[in-house]
């Protein structure tokens, strides 16, 4: 966030003290709810698969603690949050809420106790029908409660000034986003529910503003977000990368596909959330992301480069990368993953490929049975220029991209800081 930014936000952050009265204006929800203490047991039931589907336990249930006690460290380029204690106790976590209370926090970002920071996605949440939100309602106060205080964010100036956030929600909470593809199918409504509401994509792989604030008019078309970067997930990119529904489905439910694993902040996505999802949905979500009618997915063809420089990035790939990858780059189960088909090499941003070269992969388990061994990092034993070389062999090859990846881009984002 630059510094411009940061008092541009400022700025209108000291505004807000005119406008605070308008708090009063917020929507008071429909007391008319269910209660915990009445909840059937497949409200429960049903309310258990939608906060799968809504990934709540992302971050709300950190490595080793409590089932959706919070303390999970959320990094942004504002400061750091941490997820909350969601759990029925009284004090620390939501045991006092009610039904309608719960559905203002996901539908407008406000609790019994104040506004919330956007870093919880309400933004995509408000559009969940409160007969879902009323059902995860119930699943939550059905766990056992834990008395596990709440991390209070650390914030920069002046974002630290929660306040400011009903001035935010006032310029950029809308009800909805430009749709993902065209359709119109019972598959492509619901899969556009379950991409949108809960699974809240968009607040990954979309860009942002200045503020913070999705930019709508590029919806899903990746962003910056993170040492690795959500992609662009549009019906255009993925087909590009050679995605077809079945592809998209099998990706959901295992975390690999002939397109390689999920890696980096997906992989959490797939373990804790897409994996339990039914067949159809996954399918539903599938037919949304891409359309009812998507082209038929891009065949790779090889991509121009210098000779010198595929020649000398093959050297390294035999060196360092065939013993794992193959020299054929078919990969090996439960160890690496196959460089022919790599939606991570197909990718016009080469970013995650050198961030995985720099940094290495760690080792992956996914559901059912498959595995993957941990990729070194070449940080320290190959150069920019060796890297750069690596890479456009890798592209240029099994990518179909140019091979134009540079020793100053890669010492660019060797360099580079991470949030």
């Amino acid at each position: 966030m630059s510094t411009t930014s940061s008092l541009r936000l400022g700025a209108l952050a000291l505004c807000i003290a005119a406008l605070s009265t308008l708090a009063a204006c917020s929507k008071t929800p429909d007391n008319t709810s269910v209660d915990a203490r009445t909840s059937t047991p497949d409200q429960i039931a049903h309310g258990r698969y939608l906060a799968k589907a809504a990934d709540c336990a992302a971050c709300h249930t950190s490595p080793g603690g409590a089932p959706f006690a919070g303390g999970v460290r959320l990094g942004s380029p504002f400061g750091t949050f941490y997820g909350t204690n969601i759990t029925p106790d009284p004090v620390h976590g939501i045991g006092k809420w009610t039904a309608a209370e719960f559905y203002k926090a996901l539908h407008d970002g406000v609790t019994p106790d104040g506004q919330l920071y956007p870093a919880m996605p309400y933004t995509s949440y408000r559009t969940m029908t409160r007969a879902d939100s009323d059902d995860i309602y119930a699943y939550l106060m059905a766990q056992k409660p834990a008395a596990v205080p709440n991390l209070k964010p650390d914030l920069k100036f002046p974002f630290n000034m929660r306040f400011a956030v009903m001035f935010w929600n006032m310029l950029f909470l809308k009800d909805s986003l430009p749709d993902a593809s065209v359709g119109t199918s019972a598959d492509w409504t619901r899969g556009k529910y379950l991409a949108n509401a809960l699974g809240h994509c968009a607040e990954c792989h979309t860009p942002r503003g200045a503020f913070g604030q999705m930019n709508g008019a590029k919806a899903l078309h990746g962003s910056d977000l993170g040492r690795v970067v959500p992609p662009d997930i549009t019906p255009a990119a993925l087909v590009a990368r050679g995605w077809t529904g079945a592809d998209l489905q099998t990706f959901f439910a295992t975390g690999i596909s002939r397109q390689g694993p999920a890696f980096g902040e997906m992989h959490p996505v797939v373990y804790l959330s897409t994996q339990y999802l039914s067949p159809g949905d996954l399918r539903a979500m599938s037919v949304y992301l891409l359309g009812d009618a998507p082209p038929p997915p891009t065949p790779v063809q090889p991509g121009s480069a210098d000779a010198a420089q595929v020649a000398a990035g093959r050297n390294t790939y035999v060196a360092v990368c065939a013993g794992c990858h193959g020299l054929g780059g078919e990969g090996k189960p439960h160890v690496s993953v196959s460089m022919q088909g790599s939606s991570t090499l197909r990718q016009a941003d080469p970013h995650n490929m050198l961030v995985a070269m720099l940094d290495g992969v760690e080792a992956s388990a996914f559901p059912g049975t498959e595995s993957l061994q941990a990729m070194p990092a070449f940080a320290k034993t190959l150069n920019d220029e060796e890297l750069a070389q690596l890479a456009n062999y890798l592209r240029s090859g099994w990518g179909g991209q140019p091979g134009d990846v540079t020793a100053a881009k890669v010492k660019a984002l060797r360099d580079a800081p991470s949030h």
